[in-house]
């Protein structure tokens, strides 16, 4: 069977298949015929802020619609307030138009169920057979309804400033955000100003076609200039959909999620938080945060990559902290999904309750070197079936020893390969690492 979706959903260049109109009204009708026989609630769909965001929204709405069920518009809001007001509408799914961290030319579609959560496999693939099947609509099918509740986007900004632990005030703290001119940008600024932040915004005004350019999570060098010039005491930048966040911390020093879980459930064990849970992070998380885990006692569990996965693994072992080096944090006590606000959020009141400065607390976790290439492919064949390839990992794992590791993976949601090598140095991560891709490029570039 044709797998349609990734590690996060689908995602695809706009006007090339799966993510051109005609597909996207079939993937709405077989989201409809997949959802309705479970529930008579309505499906959401919210948007972030490109170009073809309306273009798909009604393109799906068309298909739910079309096999009987309602559809609720929810307008552009951030993927994790797409979960959330699952919940506090009673929905029966939500969907998000959104190609996350990727540029405007591309386009995407991500899943929640009626709890809030990811889709599973399983439900993953039901859909795509529904797809596949693609039997027309029985002339006796009653049409769904379709309504439109842009201002139900007002509840899930509630739920985060509710989110400020109660005995800690944020009042005049200086905060700058990057909004990446996408999804936070039209409430970032409203939920910590009404936090009591000092708050000065950049990339706050999308376009349709700047969502993500030279901004955001991918790109927090101005942020990182912002803060120093302005005397901040953090910044934050959200990728395009708003579920992932990178700090900057007052120093200018960019924060990597690895080092953001690190303070977190070093503050979280000493709070009582973490209640003796592990912490779940995926494997191309940094060495120096499995040292850190280990130096506090707490209990380090690797999932595969993908946020899905990661919140898969902390609902089997009672984690309520997870998340993955590009920013997408869980908090299952909190939240269903990754939530770069609400990790922003937490951040500060870590910082309030620390009364700490963020480069101070960044130090308990020592950053292994890390080079991590994104090489474009052709094709994907099994990577264990490449000779030269596995011969050269071999070979740079001899070297490594205790020192270091590699990780080499296609990205589940584009053409490329990831090739991630860390180690002592900077210097014999980065000829490794270039070793390595040189190959994969030579093989299957």
């Amino acid at each position: 069977m044709h797998e349609w979706f990734g590690t996060d959903g689908i995602r695809q260049a706009v006007n090339v298949m799966p993510m051109n109109v005609e597909t996207v009204l079939q993937i709405g009708m077989a989201i409809g015929r997949h959802f309705l026989p479970k529930t008579h609630a309505p499906i959401l769909v919210g948007t972030d802020t490109r170009q073809s965001r309306d273009m798909f929204a009604h393109a799906l709405a068309a298909g739910i619609s079309a096999v009987g069920a309602d559809v609720v518009l929810l307008g552009v809001v951030p993927t994790p307030g797409v979960a959330y007001l699952v919940r506090h509408l009673s929905a029966s799914a939500g969907v998000v138009v959104s190609a996350s961290h990727n540029p405007y030319t591309d386009n995407g579609i991500k899943l929640f169920d009626a709890a809030g959560f990811k889709l599973s496999r399983k439900q993953e693939e039901a859909i795509e057979s529904l797809i596949i099947e693609a039997r027309p609509v029985s002339r006796d099918t009653s049409p769904g309804m379709v309504r439109y509740e842009p201002q139900a986007v007002t509840a899930y900004r509630d739920f985060l400033l509710d989110s400020v632990d109660a005995a800690f005030s944020l009042q005049g703290i200086h905060v700058v955000l990057d909004c990446a001119n996408g999804a936070a940008s039209s409430i970032a600024q409203q939920v910590f100003e009404g936090l009591g932040a000092r708050v000065d915004c950049i990339h706050n005004s999308p376009d349709g076609t700047n969502i993500n350019e030279n901004c955001g999570s991918e790109h927090p060098q101005e942020l990182a200039n912002r803060v120093l010039q302005m005397r901040a005491a953090v910044g934050f930048a959200f990728d395009g959909d708003a579920d992932r966040v990178v700090a900057v911390g007052d120093t200018g020093r960019v924060l990597t999620g690895d080092q953001l879980i690190a303070i977190f459930a070093d503050h979280f064990r000493r709070s009582g938080r973490l209640r003796n849970k592990p912490v779940v992070t995926t494997v191309m998380s940094n060495m120096g945060l499995g040292v850190m885990l280990k130096q506090h006692g707490i209990v380090h569990i690797r999932s595969k990559v993908g946020d899905r996965h990661v919140m898969e693994t902390m609902k089997g072992c009672g984690a309520i902290l997870g998340g993955e080096d590009s920013g997408h944090i869980l908090f299952l006590d909190r939240h269903t999904t990754g939530d770069g606000m609400l990790s922003a959020i937490t951040l500060l009141n870590v910082l309030s309750a620390e009364d700490r400065a963020l480069s101070e607390m960044a130090s308990i976790m020592s950053v292994f070197p890390q080079m991590l290439l994104n090489v474009p492919v052709s094709h994907k064949p099994e990577l264990e079936k490449l000779p030269n390839l596995q011969a050269e990992i071999r070979r740079v794992e001899e070297q490594l020893g205790n020192e270091g590791r590699v990780l080499i993976r296609y990205s589940g949601t584009q053409p490329l390969c990831r090739v991630m090598v860390e180690g002592p140095t900077k210097s014999l991560v980065y000829y490794l690492a270039e070793t390595l891709a040189g190959i994969v490029r030579r093989e299957i570039g």
